[in-house]
């Protein structure tokens, strides 16, 4: 489903159930904040093997997925209010990163 539809889905939602009134940038972003620790929560105590793991299990699979979702809706939903193109604005900072840590540098894999 692309980005917009995505956008467009989150807006309704909110409009339907009257939350733009409180869907400003600065709650929004807390609220990303805040979905990010519940994802980080889900991988605090694991070692590196078990968070390379975490999916093999369902119940931490669900976990993971729903607390990625969040994370992505209150970004989509933060681009929409702040009229921010996230797909451009990830394209663009590609190219910046591919200037920024040309391959020549990278470490030998």
């Amino acid at each position: 489903m692309p980005i917009a539809d995505l956008q467009r889905q989150l807006r309704d939602f909110s409009a339907e159930r009257q939350w733009d009134q409180y869907l400003t940038p600065k709650n929004l972003v807390m609220a990303l904040v805040g979905e990010v620790g519940e994802l980080t929560e889900l991988f605090q105590w694991l070692t590196p093997e078990e968070s390379v793991q975490v999916m093999a299990d369902e119940d931490s699979a669900t976990s993971v997925r729903d607390e990625m979702a969040d994370v992505f809706a209150y970004l989509l939903r933060l681009a929409d209010v702040l009229d921010v193109d996230i797909e451009e604005a990830l394209v663009a900072k590609m190219v910046k990163n591919v200037a920024k840590y040309p391959v020549r540098r990278s470490p030998p894999g």
